[in-house]
């Protein structure tokens, strides 16, 4: 056996320019990596201060993990966990609801659904911002890079918010064009979907709670194009929307006001892989034997996570020196690991 492939790690300032080359690779759609240079600058600032901090309680920390391939120490792909999202800048959606309509006179009664603006997830924690390469979207890497946000929670449950969330984008068109943006948005923001969705990332999002409508807006009365894609998920999503249903994460009935997307809850402690993690102390072993596995480095400040074989027996785990050395850790230290029993 060679070892791990990638290694999962805290990004940080050190990173930028693999950072802006994902960017250039990620395109417009990936809104999390539509930032200037400068801003892109800060947000890996603030991640290696995230991952050096110690709070006691969730704040303000945003946890942005580079996905590096280990012989070319390349950064091919990224993911992230924000410890509070709602309170700067604010997180705005549409719930969708049911309301009765109903008449004796006429004999009618029928329900109709119902798009509301809330902010119910304000205080809650994030998971997104999750992309790989297309030429290293193969093996799992893209479910192991997804898995690892779990890990980290597990590394300190203390720093998340007891529920948590993931948007995933709606359904766009390759031309930029949303149906439920032309629909709904346009008519409310006068602008493109395009302009929106890079004021939404680079912004603090006041514009949102100035134009966003303070009425409820019926379902019927939208194009039948609108209401097709309410709460469905682009196609590129669909994988991301697999990996969160079999990790707990359901459909709140709650979309983005932009494009439509569904945005999925759980509670933090009903995640699988962090539900299913434990801490065991480590044992080289050249033999490649064991399971599929997910190893991390327990310690927040030092996160790195990889996707390697491991054999546990009497609480100790078993695993090559190339993931030891992945890792940054050595033989008799502890680590976090999830085992894959379906192999």
């Amino acid at each position: 056996m060679s070892g791990p492939a990638y290694v999962m790690r805290a990004a940080g300032p050190a990173d930028l320019a693999h950072f802006l080359q994902l960017r250039e690779v990620a395109g417009a759609g990936f809104t999390s990596l539509m930032l200037d240079d400068a801003a892109m600058a800060e947000r890996l600032a603030l991640s290696q201060k995230s991952f050096a901090s110690a709070p006691a309680t969730p704040g303000k920390e945003r946890y942005f993990i580079a996905l590096e391939h280990i012989e070319s120490g390349a950064v091919v792909g990224c993911c992230g966990v924000k410890a509070t999202i709602g309170e700067t800048p604010p997180f705005f959606n549409f719930r969708i609801i049911t309301g009765a309509q109903s008449s004796r006179v006429v004999d009618r009664r029928f329900n109709m659904d119902m798009l509301i603006g809330v902010n119910d997830f304000t205080g809650c924690s994030e998971v997104g911002s999750l992309f790989v390469r297309a030429e290293h979207r193969a093996n799992g890497v893209g479910r192991a890079l997804a898995q690892c946000r779990y890990m980290l929670m597990a590394s300190d449950r203390r720093r998340f918010h007891e529920q948590v969330v993931s948007e995933l984008r709606g359904v766009v068109s390759p031309e930029g064009v949303s149906p439920f943006w032309e629909a709904v948005g346009r008519h409310f923001f006068r602008m493109d979907f395009a302009e929106a969705d890079k004021l939404s990332a680079t912004t603090d999002n006041q514009f949102i709670l100035d134009l966003t409508p303070q009425h409820p807006i019926y379902v019927d009365l939208l194009p039948a194009e609108a209401r097709a894609v309410i709460g469905k998920c682009h196609a590129d999503g669909e994988g991301a929307r697999k990996l969160l249903e079999w990790e707990g994460f359901a459909f709140s009935n709650v979309i983005d006001i932009f494009d439509g997307g569904p945005l999925m809850s759980v509670q933090r402690d009903n995640i699988r892989t962090l539900r299913e993690a434990k801490r065991v102390k480590l044992a080289a072993d050249a033999s490649g034997a064991g399971k599929r596995a997910l190893i991390a480095n327990p310690s927040v400040g030092d996160y790195r996570c990889v996707s390697a074989r491991a054999l546990i027996a009497n609480g100790v785990a078993s695993v090559e020196p190339a993931t030891l050395a992945a890792l940054e850790l050595s033989a008799g230290q502890e680590a976090l690991v999830w085992v894959d029993d379906a192999q």
